[in-house]
């Protein structure tokens, strides 16, 4: 239902942008099927359906197309990245290096590859690739290959689904429109995601614009969240109650089991 609503007000937006009066400018007209997200004991991931038009004050301009890139990026958070070695049998750490800046979820969807509508020099100025978007200035000296860690780190998060390239996900229409959906996995971690949107010709970025997706904790996730922090020793406590309980009942059912 709600991607056929959307499909119908994507046939409104061309009607309303495809032939706009001169000017010079164009801006980003943003639409998503939900702008939060609520995390309960039965969540399992979600989908945003993210569709939009170009707003022009002129015609299109003649020459090379205009393609799409859009970020949507998780709170920001230190990261410890270890290495670890076998030695005597026993895998140890050996080395570790202090990521400073992580997103916790970053999803990159393109209209086209993405060196093909993006200059290294915007993505050195924008960070919307995934490498750009993790910052790591605090390695040790004595640490050759730092880089390594965070080509790891990113490595962990793809398979986990946490970060994700998708080039040629993004659907453009007459210059004009453009759609695509991306997929949120289901260890999200609360906050605020901040989604970017970039038009580009020949690999540099012509506009931008920005908006924000919240995701929260609701229910009994939310009320343990802040049991957990407001009331430390109580949370304690009852987890330490429903451990034993949880031994207990085992214990039982195994003697009954056996009987």
């Amino acid at each position: 239902m709600i991607r056929h609503m959307l499909q119908l007000l994507f046939g409104c937006l061309i009607l309303a942008f495809g032939t706009a009066p001169a000017g010079s400018s164009e801006a980003v007209v943003l639409g998503l099927s939900k702008d939060q997200i609520s995390i309960n004991t039965s969540f399992d991931g979600s989908e945003i359906l993210i569709f939009g038009a170009i707003k022009r004050e002129e015609r299109i301009p003649e020459g090379p197309p205009l393609e799409v890139i859009i970020t949507l990026a998780g709170p920001s958070l230190p990261v410890t990245v270890r290495r670890k070695e076998k030695r005597l049998g026993i895998w140890v750490n050996i080395d570790s290096v202090e990521v400073d800046h992580a997103p916790s979820y970053y999803a990159v969807l393109t209209s086209a590859p993405l060196r093909e509508v993006l200059s290294e020099v915007e993505d050195l100025r924008h960070k919307v690739s995934i490498p750009r978007a993790i910052r790591s200035v605090g390695a040790p000296q004595d640490i050759a290959d730092a880089t390594a860690f965070t080509e790891a780190l990113i490595r962990i998060r793809e398979r986990n689904d946490l970060y994700h390239l998708g080039e040629g996900a993004v659907a453009v229409e007459e210059q004009t429109l453009f759609r695509t959906s991306v997929q949120l996995p289901a260890a999200l971690t609360e906050g605020a995601y901040p989604m970017r949107i970039f038009l580009t010709r020949e690999g540099s970025v012509v506009s931008t614009y920005e908006t924000t997706v919240d995701v929260q904790k609701v229910g009994m996730e939310r009320w343990l969240f802040e049991l957990s922090r407001n009331q430390p020793l109580i949370y304690g406590l009852m987890s330490l109650a429903i451990a034993i309980a949880a031994g207990w009942g085992a214990s039982a059912a195994f003697r009954m089991f056996r009987a």
